[in-house]
């Protein structure tokens, strides 16, 4: 009986000190403990609650303790039947030892605060017998953390210098710190904690809420290429019985004509029977008269039949002769148009499939196809990418890629460092890729006609006076780098994958060229004179064209309308090239042509002559005298006959002196030098000096001075 009692001590223990009962005592909730340790717990409790430490069940009023006896006498048989000290727990790695037990580490089961030490069961035992130790913080078994400096117990947290600190590191080294007891730290690190924690579990479901959706989306994607097979298979399917349904319709129609015309051929064929048999008859009848006596023979002779009088049928069978040769032609080539077709169509189907396979991938993993230093190169099925060409890429531009964000890739091309697009406009260059786009550069040699590509909006070393449809022959190669020499500009600078070679039919196609009633031209530069004359009309004047006859073009210019010229000595005005027109400083006016503005007239009219303030794209701002800022677009405006953009940068009135850089100016010095400062009197441009009055000069030559 004692030695079940002994295995069962642990029922026997107080839940408050974990040891035998002393003086056990049973409140009303059936629960016992010593009643020292229960009148202890009741005592502490900061709102005055007394409840069971168990259950946590109420009690009012306070219950008064009594000893119950025969749990005692329990408590006291137990005591008594130990024969030695139980076997104590060795510790494992991962407990904390007894500080008192010599030998083998025996595991811990307190840890006293005061005495900054821990005990096994054995050595605890004082803390419960001892008056003055029964005072001690008993905790559960831990390494008590003491500072290295003091040999103290961390007990006080310092904000200043975030960190745990001894009672003499307060007193010491961080006196006057932002210093608390680290329970109350704890309790607000514990709600940032929570706070964290919140976060943690907002973010788990809101991942659980992707996965749901990631799901839905797999679902409906696996449905959709469902959908996609079964369509196909109805597309194919109907396509290929509509072919069947045609081919029964095409030799029903054959199998019928085929009847009519051997019918018809059966009533010639019969016809002809009788025909010869008639002849045949005729030819006995012949046979029979010539053998008649020679008076018989001439008096006779008219009488006889003559064949030539009976109709022919032979020639209508004759057109039938090798009749559905045209249409087995006609099946063949049906049948090669559908080839094409059908693996054009076929090719389409797969590429869009492909495009959605790796746009998927790329959906579902960015770094799936690309990392840094992979060769890449745009799309060719890609038109525009989604932030634009940038300056000089093309399809055949080839580059590294440097980052990778997401969906966004930035690359740096020959042509364009730090060039950002999207991952699914770009493909990985392979050797072959990379071996054909050389292979592309290397076909442009010396002496070959090239043009600027029409993908290049600005070429790398800038336009310099030519457009895309100036032709230039190329004059030296090096690297990349090419010279050419435009009719508008000798020794113009490049690069090889701006430029592509203009083919022969092209060449042709462009001085043979037609314009249409309405499109905006202008002379060539190349034109040093046209033919009939300029009458007022210059390189930079652009005009409507308003007829053509033969070689002959009719165009309005605003310098002289109903004039002249031979087609080959006018060129077409692209947008691009109509935006190169007008650069800020030029005076401008609103085209006769134009009734009323795009963007109204604002106080301006026909007459109003401003100056242009900016260019961009297809939209121009210019000050005219009567609104500042006007807003306007390129194709409604024209360059002032005679204007003069350096002109333009002056103003009557304006403080002006000769640029240094001018040694001797155009309409020499008169008494004035470098240092002379005057004030614009007019803007041929005139300027009034202090050595000179009503001096010229050249506007090139001017300055405004400070």
């Amino acid at each position: 009986m004692a030695e079940a009692m002994v295995e069962d001590q642990d029922q026997y223990s107080c839940s408050i000190c974990l040891d035998l009962m002393k003086d056990p005592v049973t409140i009303p909730c059936g629960h016992s403990y010593c009643m020292v340790c229960i009148g202890n717990y009741w005592d502490r409790d900061e709102m005055k609650r007394i409840n069971c430490p168990q259950c946590r069940q109420n009690f009012v009023p306070r219950p008064v303790l009594n000893k119950n006896t025969m749990l005692a006498e329990i408590m006291e048989n137990l005591r008594n039947s130990k024969a030695a000290p139980p076997a104590q727990k060795t510790a494992d790695p991962e407990d904390i030892d007894c500080d008192f037990c010599s030998g083998n580490g025996v595991k811990a089961v307190k840890s006293c605060l005061e005495c900054r030490a821990s005990y096994c069961e054995t050595h605890l035992q004082p803390h419960f017998d001892i008056p003055a130790l029964k005072r001690h913080k008993l905790v559960s078994a831990t390494n008590l953390p003491t500072c290295q400096k003091h040999d103290k117990l961390l007990e006080v947290y310092c904000r200043t210098d975030q960190k745990c600190i001894c009672m003499m590191c307060l007193m010491d080294d961080h006196r006057g710190h932002d210093t608390v007891s680290c329970a109350t730290e704890r309790e607000e690190k514990e709600v940032e904690v929570k706070t964290i924690k919140k976060k943690i579990e907002e973010k788990c479901k809101e991942k659980e809420k992707e996965l749901c959706e990631l799901q839905k989306d797999i679902e409906s994607h696996v449905s959709s290429a469902q959908q996609a097979v079964k369509d196909t298979k109805k597309a194919f399917k109907e396509s290929i019985s509509l072919i069947e349904k045609k081919c029964s319709e095409i030799i029903e129609v054959i199998r019928a004509q085929e009847k009519d015309d051997l019918d018809r051929l059966g009533d010639d064929r019969e016809q002809l029977e009788l025909d010869i048999a008639k002849l045949r008859a005729q030819g006995d009848v012949l046979d029979k008269f010539l053998q008649k006596g020679d008076v018989y023979f001439l008096q006779n002779c008219g009488k006889m039949p003559n064949p030539s009088d009976d109709e022919d049928c032979s020639a209508q069978s004759k057109d039938l002769i090798n009749s559905f040769k045209n249409v087995s032609k006609t099946v063949s080539e049906f049948k090669d148009k559908l080839e094409v077709f059908c693996k054009q169509e076929a090719d389409d189907i797969v590429n869009t499939v492909s495009d959605l396979a790796t746009k998927t991938n790329l959906d579902l993993d960015p770094d799936f196809l690309f990392k840094i230093g992979d060769k890449v190169c745009v799309r060719s099925s890609v038109k525009t990418p989604k932030f634009n060409w940038g300056a000089h890429v093309t399809h055949k531009s080839i580059g590294v890629v440097k980052a990778v964000h997401g969906d966004t890739l930035f690359v740096n091309f020959p042509e364009h460092k730090n060039w950002k697009g999207d991952i699914s406009e770009l493909e990985l260059v392979t050797n072959s890729t990379e071996q054909e786009a050389s292979a592309q550069n290397n076909s442009i040699k010396v002496g070959d006609q090239v043009r600027v590509k029409p993908s290049v909006d600005t070429p790398k070393h800038k336009w310099g006076g030519i457009t895309h449809q100036s032709v230039g022959t190329v004059k030296t190669i090096d690297g990349e780098a090419l010279t050419v020499d435009f009719p508008e500009y000798s020794g113009w600078r490049g690069i090889v994958p701006e430029m592509e070679v203009v083919p022969a039919d092209d060449q042709v196609s462009a001085t043979n060229c037609s314009f249409n009633v309405g499109d905006k031209v202008r002379v060539k530069l190349t034109i040093v004179t046209p033919k009939h004359q300029w009458g007022g009309v210059t390189h930079r004047s652009t005009g409507t064209v308003t007829g053509t006859k033969d070689d002959l073009v009719t165009v309005d210019f605003p310098e002289c309308k109903g004039w002249k010229g031979l087609l080959s000595e006018m060129e077409l005005i692209s947008i691009t090239d109509s935006k190169a027109c007008f650069k800020t400083g030029d005076r401008v006016k609103v085209n006769a042509s134009v009734t009323n503005p795009k963007r109204g007239w604002g106080g301006a009219s026909h007459k109003s002559v401003g100056v242009v303030v900016a260019v961009n794209g297809e939209s121009i701002t210019v000050d005219f005298p009567e609104h500042k800022s006007w807003n306007g677009t390129v194709s409604e405006m024209e360059l002032v006959s005679g204007a003069n953009s350096e002109l333009c940068k002056f103003n009557c009135g304006d403080r002006v002196r000769v640029k240094s850089s001018v040694k001797t100016p155009k309409y020499n010095w008169g008494s004035i030098s470098h240092k002379s400062v005057g004030t614009v009197k007019a803007l041929k441009l005139v300027v009034d000096f202090p050595e000179q009055s009503n001096w010229s000069g050249d506007p090139k030559e001017m300055e405004v001075a400070p």
